[in-house]
């Protein structure tokens, strides 16, 4: 399919080439003149057939402006003359079709292409020289031999329009032409200069520059992106070197240099192979990404990542291999004792068993680093994925880890919240199961709309460290606006119930305390139990979740300075050093994990053991005697209610096993007895057939 499209974009090139008006060769009718250097274009004499004219008077419906179109300011000159050989009237209609070139432009398939694309659509506007002035030759071959193998890759030629043969020679005293110098594709050096025409001129339409010698007589000259500028001499403004270093000749100028990956034409072309179309009303284009580290275009992050040496990248595996691994064995023993005894899981404590479910999903995107190879996931060829929205497997692991990663979270909320209902407001566990499909409703659908966001808009990139395709490893406004912005949301709105929670059973054993009486202290230290028992839970997700947080916020903060380090090596750096801590990053991969791992502290108890032992029976076929008892005890009168009479106008229980029975306001705002099992208060009185976790 990415083929066809691409197939579709060439076509759609060579039609509108090739549709466009050919009244003659490529020429302008603009006025130029002979001798001038332009900022490294050259003007050059050249013999041609039909370039042999002599001058002939000024056409007087040609205008001359200032160039406009984005694409082609800054070329060389900066006044062009429309209309164009193209019949366009307008620089907005010429910019339209031009600017449909930028994809190529972008991947730097010819640095020549831009400048011989600019000067058929804004050609170059001088007073007093009446004669054609197209590009040389030579600049159309360059951009030609550059270009073509893309086109040629698809099956399709060099279109007629551009045809190379029709433009003047370079050299040719006869006829002058424009030429730009070739420079080195690796961008570690600068070009300088213009070949053709003598360094000065009187032409008054286009701004001149002077710099350094070209080939032939032109003068004028441009530096590269990547031109190198030693830190001393003349050149000390431009470094930036914290430490002050004495003069050395190291080169201050940013490039892709080692361990970054310069992207080349083969890389480009394995890029552009894989990339998707998009449509827009007026034209296909291809939706690109040109890597850029530091400003240096075409220069991307190895896929093992340029920061740590191999020892700690292997020490880093086994480290995320064996938390992951004891994350999802914790996880799936909850799980399973959630399948065998399910009716042991009622709210307000079930939702512990769902961010079980969530942490087991994302144990399992770690993990699968261990299966699949780094190259498969996070990697594309050498480079680390970036901006992707595939293949199937980085998107699968994005799903399992970003997704099931932010229902946790949502999950955590949902559980402070159900807590403060039956702590703070009394509600039953009837009275908040009826309003469990809300629960549900937001703890999926919100994860579902931020992957979906983070997919449409392919924010996905590799993880060099854990091998896995993730959210914002190599952008920090992606970690900032989907990692950072709603793990901060949901530990504020989780800990502020957790809390409001808190307060309520402070204040129930306050109240316990006070009436005294027969086993008033044993009471009050169940209740104190649960709330040590909820207390720690709670600290053992509040407290890893908030140091995740820090870590992010670390990583955001100086990533952009870590990467410009690499490739600037004079570049003053803000952050502690010019590459992450390693032990900050172990921290975050371990307490990521963490909760899944101590989810499973809520079932730690005696009656999980009896729950598998009941599931054994079951499955040999032994009676169960612990259900028996269970039946003897249900025949058992009432067990009064110690607060009847209290003053605190809770009903007395009637039901053998329950907790308190306290009056709850449902969702109509009708006010009912319940008879449902209040978490808190089965603590409080010893139930043999309490039911709760």
């Amino acid at each position: 399919m990415r083929h066809n499209r691409l197939k579709v974009l060439i076509l759609g090139l060579v039609l509108l080439l090739t549709s466009c008006r050919a009244d003659g060769p490529l020429h302008s009718a603009d006025h130029g003149m002979g001798g001038m250097g332009m900022g490294g274009h050259g003007l050059d004499a050249s013999p041609a057939p039909g370039y042999g004219v002599p001058a002939i008077p000024k056409d007087p419906n040609l205008r001359c402006e200032e160039i406009t179109i984005p694409m082609c300011r800054g070329i060389g000159y900066n006044m062009t003359s429309f209309p164009n050989e193209m019949n366009h009237e307008t620089q907005d209609e010429a910019g339209l079709e031009v600017h449909q070139f930028w994809p190529l432009v972008e991947i730097k398939c010819s640095p020549d292409l831009k400048f011989f694309l600019c000067s058929m659509y804004t050609p170059i506007c001088l007073e007093d020289y009446h004669k054609p002035l197209p590009v040389c030759r030579s600049v159309c071959e360059r951009a030609r031999s550059g270009c073509a193998p893309i086109m040629q890759q698809y099956s399709f030629e060099w279109p007629e329009r551009m045809a190379c043969e029709h433009l003047p020679l370079h050299g040719d005293p006869d006829n002058l032409c424009m030429e730009q110098p070739s420079y080195t594709e690796a961008g570690s050096g600068g070009s300088s200069g213009g070949s053709g025409g003598s360094g000065s001129g009187s032409g008054s339409g286009g701004k001149r520059k002077q710099g350094g010698s070209g080939s032939g007589s032109g003068a004028g000259g441009s530096s590269g992106s990547t031109s190198t500028k030693p830190c001393r001499g003349r050149n000390s403004k431009n470094c930036q070197n914290p430490q002050g270093e004495k003069a050395s000749g190291k080169e201050c100028s940013c490039s892709c240099r080692s361990p970054l990956i310069f992207l080349g034409k083969e890389q480009l072309l394995q890029q552009q192979s894989q990339m998707p179309m998009m449509h827009h009303p007026h034209h296909w284009y291809m939706n690109l990404t040109v890597q850029r580290i530091a400003g240096v275009p075409n220069c991307g992050i190895p896929c093992k990542g340029p920061f740590f040496s191999n020892d700690e990248k292997d020490f880093a595996g086994l480290w995320i291999a064996l938390w992951s691994g004891l994350c999802f064995c914790s996880t799936l023993m909850t799980l399973t004792t959630f399948i065998i005894d399910t009716e042991r899981f009622k709210y307000p404590e079930r939702p512990i068993v769902f961010l079980s479910a969530c942490y087991f999903m994302v144990a399992v995107g770690y993990l699968s680093r261990n299966f699949l190879q780094n190259e498969e996931i996070a990697c594309d060829g050498l480079l680390l994925r970036e901006s992707s929205t595939g293949p199937h497997s980085c998107t699968l692991v994005f799903l399992l880890t970003y997704f099931f990663g932010m229902a946790s979270s949502i999950w955590w909320v949902i559980l402070s919240f159900t807590w403060f209902l039956a702590a703070g407001l009394k509600w039953g566990n009837e009275a908040i199961t009826k309003h469990s499909q809300y629960f549900h409703l937001a703890a999926w659908l919100i994860p579902t709309v931020q992957s979906v966001a983070v997919l449409l808009l392919s924010a996905v990139d590799g993880d060099p460290i854990l091998g896995i395709c993730y959210v914002g490893n190599l952008n920090p406004d992606h970690l900032k606006t989907f990692v950072l912005a709603p793990l901060f949301v949901y530990l504020v709105i989780g800990t502020t119930f957790l809390m409001a929670g808190f307060v309520s059973l402070f204040r129930i054993r306050s109240v316990i305390k006070q009436q005294g009486g027969v086993g008033a202290g044993v009471k009050a230290d169940k209740l104190e139990k649960l709330m040590i028992r909820i207390g720690i839970f709670s600290v053992l997700y509040t407290v890893p979740a908030t140091i995740v947080i820090g870590c992010y916020l670390y990583e955001a903060a100086y990533f952009e300075d870590w990467i410009k380090a690499l490739a600037c090596p004079c570049a003053q750096v803000k952050g502690p050093g010019k590459k992450p801590l390693y032990s900050v990053l172990m921290l975050k991969y371990f307490m990521a994990l963490a909760v899944g791992i101590t989810s499973g502290v809520w079932i730690w108890s005696g009656k999980t053991l009896e729950s598998w032992r009941r599931f054994w029976r079951r499955l040999l076929g032994a009676p169960d005697r612990t259900g028996a008892n269970q039946a003897l005890i249900k025949q058992r009168p009432p067990i009064p209610h110690p607060y009847a009479g209290s003053g605190m106008g809770m009903p007395v229980g009637s039901a053998a096993g329950s907790l308190l029975a306290t009056p709850y306001t449902q969702a109509g705002g009708a006010s009912v007895a319940s008879t449902s099992h209040h978490h808190l208060h089965h603590h409080v009185l010893k139930q043999p057939a309490a039911s709760h976790v």
